[in-house]
């Protein structure tokens, strides 16, 4: 169950928060169930409520707003991607831990996804009103909270820490580049319209 109080720790004082969640016993389903999954719907809700309910406006062309049926559609395949992208950044995590003096651990691995990623979620609530979406760039703190908790979690040594999150930031990038474009193949393929005028 998602504790404002974790929220806090983990966002204010993840030095202290990280050996809490790691002292934890964690199972995947319990992590999607009771943090992965209700806040990275955050950003999906957020920007579908923002682009098709309040819409934005473009210089010189108007106000514009995506039409439901496709923000919904977007929302959804954002929302999935996110789900599955969280995970694919624990294999990672997991993955790498070796090659950075670290110990495999999928569980810990995915407790380092998903914690590590909470800024990034929270910040997706900026998506709400499109004018300041850009401040959704606050959720860049996510690659801090990862750095600090792999030692952590994933008992790599704290000076290979860097190294380690360049690498994990890396591939997570890559792979929701891949996602992205998934996302929007399937867009396109089912026919969804763009943008209209308000």
């Amino acid at each position: 169950m998602i504790s404002t109080s974790r929220i806090r720790g983990i966002l204010l004082e993840p030095r202290r928060e990280w050996p809490a969640i790691a002292a934890e016993p964690a199972t995947t389903a319990g992590l999607y169930a009771g943090w992965i999954a209700p806040l990275a719907a955050i950003g999906p809700i957020a920007s579908f409520v923002g682009m098709s309910i309040f819409g934005f406006s473009v210089p010189f062309v108007g106000q514009y707003r995506i039409p439901i049926a496709n923000g919904l559609g977007r929302a959804v395949l954002s929302y999935i991607g996110a789900l599955v992208g969280a995970y694919v950044l624990a294999v990672v995590i997991d993955l790498l831990a070796p090659m950075f003096g670290g110990q495999s651990n999928r569980v810990s691995a995915l407790k380092v996804a998903a914690y590590g990623s909470t800024a990034a979620w929270i910040a997706g609530i900026f998506g709400l009103f499109p004018p300041i979406a850009w401040l959704g760039l606050l959720g860049l703190y996510s690659i801090y909270l990862i750095y600090l908790g792999l030692p952590v979690l994933m008992k790599s040594p704290p000076e290979r820490a860097g190294g380690y999150t360049a690498v994990v930031v890396v591939v997570a990038v890559l792979v929701f580049l891949v996602i992205g474009v998934c996302s929007s193949l399937v867009f396109r393929g089912a026919g969804y319209p763009g943008v209209y005028p308000r």
